[in-house]
């Protein structure tokens, strides 16, 4: 899964700014850390919809050295990951459509951020670019 060190900081109205380094776009808030670490999930998948749309990269995330994360969800960051694989290749929708036999609205769904998809149908489409999905484990936080 993708974690994403964010910034916590007060602001100047009695709430909690979320910031992010690697993705300086995405900006949320909270009454307090938990409330703004509660919304950074939607900020960063709102942003990487706009990445999408504009068939840009989405960046990875650096490592947390000793700062909080945000935790990507399993699917949302398989689908993150296959995008970046798509523009790596320098294949389109349409083009990852040709090679899994599937009609272009199956793929816009897989490649949803906001979309409920199956793992197995996004492994299987990683493997249609030669990558293969790894899922680890990490103690809770």
């Amino acid at each position: 899964m993708l974690i994403y060190p964010v910034t916590l900081e007060p602001d100047d109205n009695d709430t909690v700014l979320a910031t992010f380094q690697d993705v300086p776009e995405a900006i949320t808030f909270g009454d307090d850390e938990t409330d703004a670490l509660g919304h950074s999930v939607g900020a960063l998948v709102t942003i990487f919809c706009g990445y999408m749309d504009d068939r840009k990269s989405i960046p990875m995330p650096s490592p947390l050295k000793g700062r909080p994360g945000v935790v990507l969800p399993a699917v949302v960051s398989a689908k993150v990951l296959l995008w970046n694989a798509m523009l790596d290749a320098g294949m389109r929708k349409a083009d990852l459509a040709r090679r899994l036999n599937l009609s272009p609205t199956v793929i816009d769904r897989l490649l949803s951020l906001t979309h409920a998809s199956r793992i197995e149908h996004l492994e299987t489409a990683l493997a249609a670019l030669g990558k293969k999905l790894i899922v680890g484990l990490r103690e809770a936080a």
